[in-house]
């Protein structure tokens, strides 16, 4: 009689990657919208944060994600790491002479196809916690406001985005730092909302 072999299961010991990429998105939305509401000017500081907060950790997340086999987190962390990076090169290739500006009409473009791809992941959260919920429906409102405030030149529009945009970038560390202490304290210390 032939012996079945044996079974070796492996145990992901790794750490959840989703705190690293909400803190990354998070952060770089409050201070840039920070800027969009009219607070200060655009700098080296929202730059910097867009490369390497926004764009090099979320990236990074969604890598790991991928490793934890979690097709939305990849998805996502990786798509809005690189959002970050193609909005700096859209900001900083002009400025250097490697490319033309974007016309108003252009931008707004780019800006309402990311709102469409958050619309979608949106509906991906319908099936995960509420506060990961509020974070893709708010940033979705943000993208067409920002798009919105672009075809229409209409400097209101794009404030009252900023404000949104804090509301959003806020909404996204909260969830990141509710993850964090919840694992760190083994219960709920801060509520992410019930699981669909």
């Amino acid at each position: 009689m032939q012996k079945e072999p044996e079974r070796t299961t492996i145990k992901d010991t790794t750490a959840n990657p989703a705190p690293l990429g909400l803190l990354g998105f998070g952060l770089t939305t409050v201070l840039l919208n920070f800027h969009n509401a009219g607070v200060f000017p655009l700098g080296s500081m929202i730059l910097g944060m867009g490369l390497f907060c926004g764009g090099l950790a979320q990236v990074m997340a969604g890598l790991l994600e991928w490793k934890k086999g979690n097709t939305f987190g990849t998805t996502a962390f990786t798509l809005y790491g690189v959002f970050w990076l193609s909005l700096v090169a859209l900001l900083v290739f002009p400025k250097l002479g490697w490319a033309d500006g974007n016309t108003n009409a252009a931008m707004a473009l780019y800006l309402f196809i990311w709102g469409f791809f958050t619309l979608v992941m949106f509906i991906g959260t319908l099936k995960l916690n509420r506060a990961l919920q509020f974070v893709f429906a708010s940033l979705t409102i943000l993208f067409f406001l920002l798009a919105l405030g672009d075809i229409l030149q209409n400097d209101g529009i794009k404030r009252l985005a900023g404000i949104e945009g804090i509301i959003c970038g806020f909404s996204a560390i909260y969830t990141a730092l509710a993850q964090v202490l919840n694992e760190v304290y083994g219960k709920t210390i801060l509520p992410l909302g019930p699981v669909k």
